[in-house]
């Protein structure tokens, strides 16, 4: 890894190393090692520089919620915000516990979009009345349940480090 402007340029290796730990973290230093060719001592000195950076944030386990039996709904929120307030309301929003995930986009208007989950209907109307909505600069809101999830990928370093690349 070098250091390029403060900011940090990743070489082929070390987005090999983070590929293999994207498939599975579990691995030793020497299993994936092996699997790419170099000495462990190399991948355990890449993935520690890495980590001080901030470029590998975390390991965690990804659990699906279906098959381990929990019941609830998934839904994305857009809500419409005044400008002068989205970026407190997204904020807000990512203090929540049923909202896993959080961002902005600016089309048309500047919206934030939330990942949203709850155990039932009941339970998310009620958090978007009393949790969302009366935040300062909502404006509106529009919610979409999901009813079939067709790809649940957490990571785009795939076959390499281009989110561009097609398949």
């Amino acid at each position: 890894m070098k250091m390029k402007n403060r900011g940090n340029v990743l070489d082929d290796l070390d987005w090999r190393i983070l590929q293999v730990l994207q498939e599975n973290a579990k691995q030793t230093y020497m299993e994936t090692g092996h699997h790419l060719q170099v000495a462990h001592s190399t991948v355990h000195d890449r993935i520690k520089k890495m980590e001080e950076q901030g470029i590998i944030k975390k390991y965690t386990a990804i659990v699906n919620l279906e098959r381990a039996g929990a019941k609830y709904i998934t839904a994305i929120m857009t809500v419409f915000t005044d400008p002068k307030e989205s970026g407190n309301v997204a904020e807000r929003l990512s203090r929540y516990e049923a909202v896993l995930e959080v961002f902005t986009s600016l089309s048309e208007e500047l919206l934030i979009i939330a990942k949203v989950i709850a155990e039932d209907q009941e339970k998310l109307h009620s958090f978007i009345a009393h949790s969302v909505a009366p935040l300062p600069g909502v404006l509106r809101i529009r919610t979409s349940i999901v009813t079939k999830k067709y790809k649940d990928e957490m990571f785009f370093i795939k076959g390499g480090h281009n989110p561009d690349e097609s398949p």
